[in-house]
């Protein structure tokens, strides 16, 4: 054999092996699979809690919501009175940055067929010059959707989170007259209002009429957060309110109305009982069976009583549709309150098929399964979110997530101020009991400083604590 031959023989095994390598080599490793985009509308107790859970190495995640917070509503209260500070009631959302996309924006309206999103900024520059803790300065929504242009996101899987807002009944006034505690913000304006009505209480020029309509704070709903609210009004002016201004303290009046029979209906008949006695030795004067006609400033109108005149007015009676969904046509809704219909694993369901959408899904406020329907709650949202991370986290590694979701009830409290509450655990499984007085007190603050996100929080919501009981609240209005 020639050395051209044996060289020509060599340089072909060669160009084969090398041939076989590259072939064996692409054959073994897979190219990288394109990660799916998951947007989450809405940053409460639903949209929120998938942020955290959900495997933000399998999913290009993006979050749109109004607020770039968590807001942990059960803590508003508290806020608005001083027992507690804003940021310990909140948690941002750009934690999660650079991992996660997050638009401070509204969601105006979905194409299911397109999967794309229109969504409007919510971030205006803030009016030189005013005071910023004012009702029209914090949710003036119109006039920021003017000065803003649109945009639109595309999605491959979308969880619908946001929420619900305050429910008004149609009632003339009480937009533009009265104070929601939905959000820290409401809570912000609220503890500004206290205490400007005892500053302007306290003026030399004011009558002894116009301070007893000042230092009238009435709320309207007897639900939990209506009663934790007066609770904790209650608790305020009668500490730090009665030391600073004595002489006020004493015209101070709190009025809780209700179209029910009874406050805290959903819970145990003995412990609406137990609140309700404690509430009237207290002073709280409680109008149940009352219907407000309408809200003019400074005064309500109840079909009952007649006029009411009032300095802070606080309305919690119940959930409204969010904009999103009452825009939303191409999914089934309930036909009473316009939440978003799913199924038992949370997919909405087609209006024209009758389906499931596999690549949507919908919890919180903004939605009810269509076989069991469950209360609009902060434990039932949470619940869903954690259930609806796992299928998330599930169906990036292409395992079936076949378990329906299942509500585990654990409870509900309230706090009745004075270092009592109540604890309705009746409809728990294996439990089915209910407590009232100071144990119940440590179980509502164990429950909610457990339940708190971060560990910053963790340590400052019960520091607030233990140094307003030792301090006292602070009452500065700035």
């Amino acid at each position: 054999m020639s050395l051209t031959t044996r060289g020509s023989s060599y340089l072909g095994k060669r160009a084969r092996l090398q041939q076989g390598l590259v072939s064996t080599r692409a054959f073994s490793i897979s190219a990288p699979r394109a990660r799916q985009r998951l947007v989450i509308l809405g940053s409460g107790w639903g949209g929120y809690e998938v942020l955290r859970g959900v495997d933000k190495k399998a999913y290009d995640v993006t979050v749109v919501s109004p607020n770039n917070y968590f807001n942990f509503t059960p803590l508003l209260a508290s806020c608005a009175v001083g027992t507690l500070e804003f940021r310990s009631a909140i948690e941002p959302v750009r934690r999660y940055c650079p991992q996660v996309t997050a638009y401070q924006a509204w969601c105006d309206s979905i194409d299911f067929k397109a999967k794309t999103l229109r969504c409007m900024p919510a971030t205006p520059p803030a009016p030189l010059g005013t005071d910023l803790v004012t009702k029209e300065n914090i949710a003036n929504e119109l006039e920021t959707r003017v000065h803003n242009k649109p945009f639109n996101l595309h999605y491959d899987k979308l969880v619908i989170a946001v929420g619900a807002y305050s429910q008004t009944f149609n009632v003339p006034g009480v937009k533009e007259h009265a104070h929601f505690l939905k959000d820290i913000k409401d809570a912000r304006v609220i503890r500004a209002r206290v205490l400007e009505c005892f500053e302007q209480a306290s003026q030399p020029t004011i009558s002894d009429d116009e301070r007893r309509r000042l230092l009238r704070f009435c709320i309207v709903g007897g639900g939990p957060t209506g009663v934790e609210f007066a609770a904790e009004l209650h608790d305020l002016l009668g500490t730090d309110v009665k030391r600073h201004f004595p002489t006020l303290a004493k015209l101070a009046r709190i009025t809780l109305l209700d179209v029910a029979p009874s406050i805290l209906g959903s819970f145990d008949r003995g412990l609406q009982d137990f609140a309700t006695k404690k509430f009237n030795r207290e002073g709280i004067q409680l109008l149940t069976k009352h219907h407000v006609e309408r809200v003019e400033a400074g005064k309500l109108f109840t079909k009952e009583e007649g006029e009411i005149p009032f300095g802070m007015l606080v309305w919690s009676t119940g959930l409204a549709p969010n904009p999103l969904v009452q825009a939303i046509t191409d999914v089934e809704k309930n036909p009473k309150n316009h939440s978003l219909i799913t199924s038992n694993h949370l997919n909405v369901i087609s209006k024209e098929t009758g389906i499931p959408n596999p690549d949507v899904f919908a919890i919180g406020d903004a939605a009810m399964m269509k076989e069991h329907p469950l209360p609009a709650t902060a434990q039932v949202a949470y619940q869903k979110a954690k259930y609806m991370t796992k299928k998330l986290n599930a169906l990036s590694k292409d395992q079936q997530h076949l378990n329906p979701f299942e509500f585990r009830n654990a409870g509900s409290l309230a706090y009745l101020g004075d270092w009592q509450a109540v604890y309705d655990a009746t409809e728990v499984e294996h439990v089915n009991t209910s407590g009232a007085g100071r144990t119940a007190w440590l179980l509502w603050r164990s429950a909610y400083f457990t339940r708190t996100v971060s560990i910053r929080n963790k340590i400052l919501v019960p520091v607030y604590w233990f140094m307003n009981w030792i301090f006292g609240r602070d009452l500065s209005r700035f």
